[in-house]
């Protein structure tokens, strides 16, 4: 039983570790998903400038994914409209209708500009082996742009889940150049629907945003739906509105969708009604408003951890600027090299140690002398010569030799020369080097990519206060019954957001919801909407001691369907309760022997509000039998 525990236990860690790590989270280096990672690999590796077509890119991520081509398929299409990193031609689907792309066989991708620019770099990439051990794949892309802000993500694994919201290429950018200059930045999501968002609640990347569906209104009958809340479709948006009026919250006779490159919903008011009134009911019982709960959760070092935006951007900027030094520092080493070798090759030919060579007869007579040869002219090399150097000379051809063109050598030298010099001012001032290349970024793409969510401080719409009172809600007082669904005598109007009291006459109370049907009491002294600024005038008789109180009272805190007594003491019988809080009031004391008085009059006006539960003031120690209101007041 131990080992099969253990072995439960163990397998669920390496799964729960497995969809965190391989399927559901993000990874802080270059933003993406293991799927998303392997297709934008495989698209580099056919990448020839032509389109492909999208069933061959998703055969071919399938060597380095270990499930099926439905979710590579599905991650390409997602991947492909965020029209950042993926050029598509053919039907991709619609981002505002929610409409499926063609299926893969008929449709042509291939990586961008940008993405060729700032995602790839195999000098500088770290490879393993796929799952099956016969390829290749990167850890990471050596992405110079923070994508996982820029693209955003969301994700569900073994006990975590991540939520990120998309920000906008060019802010990004700007607040990475803020950090390299120590300014300060502030970021917000940016969503590709548009709409509107109010950032109130958001806390750098966590917490939660609203958005809101830009709606305009064209005149007192008709809005138009001009763009909508991220997370929604034109679709999806128009059955929350069509739930909203079957329940008679939002009054619209008319929903028409003409939604194509541009999303425009046209809604037709009901006969009687205003636009600006159902503005606020689409807001308030519709998806054209919603609140949306951020986490930002991503792998840094291979484990999950929270973040904020600020993290992760100052991350990502650390990065940039490092892997920015490794380039420069390995085009260092290859114009060193190439250099070196025009020296030797210039020497070699200028000089005709080729010349000296010819009548040699042993190789290792050939190599000696070129060496000596070659090290009389050593002040000129770049580093010390080699033997593979010697082999490289030999490998010149007679023909390149004969039409070697000395200004042109010497020109092409000049250019090593003056590289090198720019790649080792670029090494000293690597943040410099680095703000010229972001501004470098900003100045090709950033035009293509404006913000089109508008950050705005929404209005508060309150529920309860857009709510119509045109629910009939009755009450059975034989049955004890009140609810909307059943027959009584009386009946109120309300809204579904109202409550009622209920006082009855063993001393209790609650205050319930409107509901279908609800059984309150056969005995109900009291029924009607709570009001906490409703004075109460009651008096009670102790049945134990048959001391009667009196006192005035409000209900202005409660939870609903919960009881409560109307004193501290246990049992008692209320012999009088009114709402007018100045009543007048005659007084009936059960006749008894030797007892002078029997009736007096009684005005609640002089006695002040006190709490509902406390026991109030002794009215008499006299037996009552009945009180009723005086009619001479």
């Amino acid at each position: 039983m131990k080992f099969v525990k253990g072995m439960i236990s163990s397998n669920f860690i390496e799964y729960a570790s497995y969809v965190i790590k391989e399927r559901a989270i993000p990874d802080i280096n270059d933003g993406l998903k293991p799927v998303q990672r392997r297709i934008l690999h495989s698209l580099y590796e056919v990448d020839d400038g032509k389109f492909n077509k999208v069933a061959n890119i998703v055969g071919n991520t399938m060597k380095y994914h270990p499930h099926g081509d439905a979710s590579i398929f599905s991650s390409l299409v997602v991947l492909a409209n965020k029209d950042l990193f993926i050029d598509k031609q053919g039907n991709f689907g619609n981002i505002f209708t929610g409409d499926e792309a063609s299926a893969a066989r008929y449709i042509e991708c291939r990586l961008s500009t940008l993405a060729k620019e700032v995602l790839f770099n195999k000098d500088i990439t770290e490879f393993i082996d796929s799952y099956d051990g016969r390829n290749k794949e990167p850890v990471t892309l050596p992405a110079k742009i923070p994508n996982l802000l820029l693209l955003g993500a969301e994700g569900i694994a073994v006990g975590m889940s991540t939520k990120i919201m998309p920000h906008n290429f060019k802010e990004l950018l700007e607040a990475q150049i803020n950090i390299l200059e120590n300014k300060r930045f502030n970021l917000y999501p940016d969503f590709p629907q548009g709409g509107l968002i109010d950032i109130s609640e958001y806390d750098k990347g966590n917490g939660k945003v609203k958005v809101r569906a830009i709606i305009d209104k064209k005149d007192n009958k008709t809005l138009i739906i001009k763009e909508i809340p991220y997370g929604t479709t034109t679709q999806s948006l128009i059955n929350s509105i069509e739930a909203g009026v079957k329940k008679g919250k939002i009054k619209i006779s008319s929903i028409n969708d003409y939604t194509a490159e541009k999303v425009e919903i046209e809604l037709k008011t009901s006969r009687g009604e205003n636009a600006d009134d159902v503005l606020k009911s689409l807001f308030a019982y519709s998806d054209c408003e919603s609140s949306i709960s951020v986490n930002l959760i991503c792998i840094v070092d291979n484990k999950p951890k929270q973040l904020n935006v600020n993290q992760v951007l100052q991350y990502n900027t650390k990065k940039l600027t490092e892997d920015l030094k490794k380039e420069l520092e390995i085009e260092k080493e290859k114009l060193e090299l190439k250099l070196h070798f025009l020296t030797l090759e210039q020497i070699f030919i200028e000089n005709r140690i080729y010349k000296k060579i010819e009548e040699l007869k042993t190789y290792e007579l050939i190599l000696s002398t070129i060496k000596k040869e070659m090290n009389k002219f050593k002040h000129m090399f770049v580093r010390p010569l080699t033997d593979e150097d010697i082999e490289r000379l030999l490998e010149i051809k007679i023909k390149r030799i004969s039409r070697y063109d000395i200004e042109k050598h010497k020109k092409d030298m000049d250019d090593i020369v003056k590289a090198l010099k720019l790649n080792s001012t670029r090494l000293k001032n690597i943040i410099k080097y680095t703000i010229e290349y972001l501004n470098n970024l900003l100045d090709k793409y950033g035009k293509d990519y404006p913000r089109k969510s508008k950050i705005v401080k929404f209005e508060s719409i309150s529920v309860k206060e857009i709510s119509r009172a045109d629910v009939k809600v009755y009450w059975d007082k034989n049955g004890g019954f009140f609810g909307s669904e059943i027959k009584g005598d009386f009946y109120f109007t309300a809204t579904d957001y109202d409550k009622f009291i209920v006082i009855s006459s063993d001393g209790t109370y609650k205050v319930i919801p409107v509901e279908n049907k609800i059984f309150v009491d056969t005995n109900v002294l009291f029924l009607n909407k709570i009001d906490p600024e409703r004075v109460f005038s009651l008096i009670y008789t102790d049945i134990s001691s048959k001391i009667s109180y009196v006192k005035k009272f409000k209900v202005e805190k409660f939870i609903t369907n919960k009881i409560y007594k109307l004193s501290t003491i246990d049992k008692i019988r209320v012999d009088f309760l009114s709402t007018n809080p100045n009543e007048k009031v005659i007084i009936n004391y059960i006749k008894k022997p030797r007892q002078k008085l029997n009736k007096e009059i009684f005005d609640f006006s002089k006695i002040e509000i006190k709490g509902v539960s406390t026991r109030g003031n002794k009215i008499s120690n006299k037996e009552i039998d009945k009180v009723s209101s005086n009619e001479k007041k």
